[in-house]
């Protein structure tokens, strides 16, 4: 099944008291996957050199692509 995965920087709690909003680390990009689930793994390990920062302050956002 084909879906859009998007990845979101969190700011830390003092970049966010400063100002600081989210930032897209990979704009909305085509998988292939068997489920949501896969499609967000694939899409995290296929594009691991752009993230820089701690996995924990990364959101992955995943739908269906219609």
């Amino acid at each position: 099944m084909l879906y859009e995965v998007a990845l979101i920087q969190k700011p830390t709690k003092n970049e966010a008291e400063d100002g600081k909003q989210e930032e897209l680390i990979l704009p909305p990009t085509p998988v292939i996957a068997c489920d949501d689930k896969a499609a967000g793994v694939k899409a995290v390990l296929d594009n691991k050199d752009k993230i820089t920062v701690d996995l924990s302050r990364v959101t992955v956002l995943v739908r269906p692509f219609a």
